[in-house]
């Protein structure tokens, strides 16, 4: 017999045919009724496949008795109650090496769009002012910068190498100083008194909430851009847009935003940030890789292999 997978966000299509073929699935996602596949799974599934918007907390926990793998696609998985999930014995995978390098570009992408007025002149091309009013205002440069980072970990890195490209001087503030060159600063402020570019890359959840303060944006000062790629909880937003609009910031690029798929109408308005609808990983290619890891830690853990990308 097949062994029993429970599908609560579907993979990629090739990956939801290998599933299909080795498995048993059982498709809480197309599920018209849930509670009644819920009865029917909860006894059998043994692993179970999410994406990192799904909420797997306690109440489904009790539901499924016999799971003992929750097979993520995302890199995140803030909405998971991972000590509840610890405590039952039930592992945990990620697909945060996939996504690296498409994520390290997008910061890029931002930080070169919001810094050179990239969506703003586009607009002015499209408009015909470019004809009516002459030569587009004068943008900051990206060129011999110093940028620090927020969290040097795989994506962290992957930004500093882009940046060192560039001809930047890099600094980073982390939870520990990493075996690299570049300037470790164990006080945030400090970093952002110092930067003129801030690119954020950590993890969400309540260790990193509201990292990037109020302080620190004003620490990074009228000429500075800020950068996140990490989760919209990280950032002050609130403080965030006060300081775009009063000109205490010059610009930001955001991939990530505090509500989701929402963003507070004040931030979107503002003319000096450039926006990306949290998908800096969202290419055919990355994506593909993400399923394909999520489905290899599903076949992994069935054959009692080690788990490739063990979170817990």
């Amino acid at each position: 017999m097949k062994p029993d997978v429970l599908v609560a966000v579907p993979l990629r299509p090739a990956q939801m045919n290998a599933l299909e073929e080795n498995y048993t699935l059982h498709r809480l996602d197309l599920a018209a009724d849930p509670d009644a596949l819920l009865v029917q799974a909860g006894p059998v599934c043994r692993a179970m496949v999410v994406n990192g918007h799904y909420h797997v907390d306690k109440p489904l926990l009790d539901r499924l008795p016999a799971l003992e793998l929750v097979a993520c696609s995302s890199a995140g998985y803030e909405p998971m109650d991972l000590p509840e999930m610890t405590r039952r014995g039930i592992k945990l995978t990620n697909t945060s090496d996939a996504l690296v390098e498409d994520v390290a570009n997008m910061a890029i992408l931002l930080m070169l769009a919001a810094r050179r007025q990239f969506v703003q002149a586009d607009a002015y091309v499209r408009s015909g002012d470019w004809g009516r009013q002459g030569m587009f205002p004068l943008t900051a440069s990206t060129h011999a910068k110093r940028t620090g980072i927020v969290g040097l970990g795989n994506i962290g890195r992957a930004i500093a190498t882009r940046c060192t490209a560039l001809g930047h001087q890099i600094g980073y503030f982390g939870r520990s100083r990493k075996p690299v060159d570049y300037a470790f600063y164990d006080d945030l402020t400090a970093l952002a008194d110092w930067a003129d570019i801030l690119i954020v890359a950590t993890p969400g959840g309540p260790d990193t909430e509201g990292l990037i303060s109020a302080q620190v944006i004003k620490a990074l000062g009228p000429q500075g851009t800020l950068v996140s790629v990490a989760r919209g909880s990280v950032t002050d937003e609130a403080a965030l847009i006060a300081a775009l609009r009063d000109g205490r910031l010059a610009s930001a690029g955001l991939d990530v935003y505090l509500n989701e798929p929402n963003p507070d109408p004040a931030l979107t308005a503002l003319p000096n940030a450039v926006f990306y609808p949290h998908h800096a990983s969202g290419t055919v290619e990355t994506r593909d890789r993400m399923a394909q890891l999520a489905l290899d830690n599903i076949a992994a853990f069935y054959a009692g292999r080690p788990l490739l990308t063990p979170v817990n």
